[in-house]
């Protein structure tokens, strides 16, 4: 018998290498290959000779009707899916431990077969017991899901075969699924790819929908293969900080709708709750006038959401290094403001610790944030207070121009609901500033100062007793 060959297989990237180096030479990561046993069924080469199935072909412009979406009754979740779940489609699932995808997959598969969905539920990390522990605790316990505990991807897909209808199945982790096609223990490279393409080659062929739940590592990163990531149809990423009673579930790839889509839930005894207004949960309170306390109206796809972005100046004794400290924004992005400030404004900060913080927990990655910041910097250095009745966005250039941003519509009417009466911001590109995707007029009940020079806000703020 032929002595079984060994490989090298990069955990970061999934690279093979025939001997052991340092460095993985696809993506330069270093010590992460690992020696695996070489593959014990599809090694053998293709014989054409031997012949094929033959596959179906069908028309891209065919009258073949196209598969209707399931609801997951969970409104916050289909929304981030583009209106519901596919069919026969494989969705990936990550976040950090504790932060809550068993508990929304087990919420979202509950009511669904509550609503006469045949569901099936196989956990890799608990035993059934321990499920339904947690589904009694949640107030699922009447739910008809059918539960189980095993590893082995075999075993699963045996046990499915005789299951006739199954509408969703999901899978938690995927890092502990088992495949006896390939020498390895669970959590390795090649054991992630191959129980995956088992698992997505079974939701193809019934038309099932796939649900995997993702390791990630200290990065951020869904732990495992890349290639994983483009096995599957859709990637969520579920964030938030354990601290706070938040959770974002963002969409990182959708090929049945957008990626820039969010939905927000918040942690409560019984479970992950739905947030109809998410913008109540990133403002705070305010009270009094407060310096460097601004409202941004972000954009996440179609949905405006109002978050606080707090700054702080402290004036240094002479010789101290500056610190700059940022909390939910681009670390890089603060000091190219600053030095707008300094170079296009006049403004001093090279004496001042800057500390810069956005509300609630919450990350902005909107450009429109930037004169948003800049209003809190400003207002921080100043000592003067905004109106708390008043919002800010607009992209800033290096030139110190102030640039029109997308769909100013939509953000200046959800400020006008929430009590909003006053708006800085870019002058915009036409007179006509809605467009197809902004679903409304242009009437706002809020009042907009447009400002095209930053510099014009600096002195807004320090003229204004």
């Amino acid at each position: 018998m032929a002595k079984l060959k060994k490989k090298y297989v990069c955990q970061q990237c999934g690279c093979t290498a025939p001997r052991w180096q340092g460095q993985c030479a696809d993506c330069g990561e270093w010590n992460t290959l690992i020696e695996e046993a070489g593959e014990t069924v599809f090694s053998a080469k293709h014989d054409l000779s031997r012949g094929g199935r033959k596959i179906t072909l069908s028309r891209l412009d065919s009258d073949i009707p196209t598969p209707k979406r399931i609801g997951s009754q969970v409104a916050e979740l289909d929304r981030v899916l583009g209106g519901g779940i596919v069919p026969g489609s494989a969705i990936l699932m990550g976040g950090d431990p504790g932060i809550g995808k068993s508990t929304l997959l087990l919420q979202a598969a509950a009511e669904m077969a509550r609503k006469g969905g045949n569901i099936v539920y196989i956990s890799g990390e608990e035993a059934a017991d321990q499920v339904r522990l947690r589904g009694k605790r949640l107030g699922l316990a009447d739910a008809p899901i059918h539960l189980a505990a095993a590893t082995s991807v075999r075993d699963i897909l045996s046990t499915l075969q005789a299951v006739d209808n199954v509408q969703m199945l999901v899978i938690d982790s995927i890092q502990t699924m088992h495949s006896d096609r390939i020498e390895g223990a669970p959590g390795t490279v090649s054991q992630v790819r191959a129980s995956a393409q088992e698992l997505i080659r079974y939701a193809k062929e019934s038309g099932t929908a796939l649900m995997l739940v993702g390791h990630v590592t200290k990065d951020g990163a869904i732990a495992g293969p890349r290639v994983l990531e483009h096995m599957v149809d859709t990637v969520l990423s579920f964030e938030g900080e354990r601290s706070h009673q938040y959770r974002i579930l963002r969409s990182i790839k959708n090929r049945f709708g957008a990626t820039d889509e969010i939905g927000v839930f918040a942690m409560e005894s019984e479970g992950l709750v739905e947030v109809a207004n998410p913008s109540s949960l990133f403002l705070t309170q305010r009270q009094s006038d407060v310096p460097g306390a601004v409202v941004f109206p972000a954009l996440e796809g179609t949905r405006p959401v109002l978050v606080e972005i707090q700054a702080l100046t402290v004036k240094l004794a002479s010789g101290a290094t500056p610190r700059r400290a940022v909390v939910g924004w681009d670390n890089g992005r603060l000091a190219m403001i600053l030095a707008v400030l300094e170079a296009r404004c006049g403004l001093n900060f090279t004496s001042c610790e800057v500390y810069l913080n956005i509300a609630g927990g919450y990350r902005v990655q909107d450009p429109a944030a930037d004169l948003a910041v800049a209003a809190a910097l400003i207002s921080a250095l100043a000592d003067k207070p905004l109106p708390n009745d008043a919002i800010y966005f607009g992209e800033i250039a290096l030139s110190g121009e102030v640039r029109a941003v997308a769909h100013q519509n939509i953000r200046l009417r959800e400020a006008g609901k929430l009590g909003f009466a006053k708006a800085v911001s870019p002058i915009a590109k036409s007179a006509n500033t809605s467009s197809a995707t902004d679903n409304g007029s242009a009437n706002s009940p809020v009042s907009v100062q447009m400002i095209d020079r930053l510099a014009k806000l600096v002195d807004h703020i320090f003229s204004n007793d």
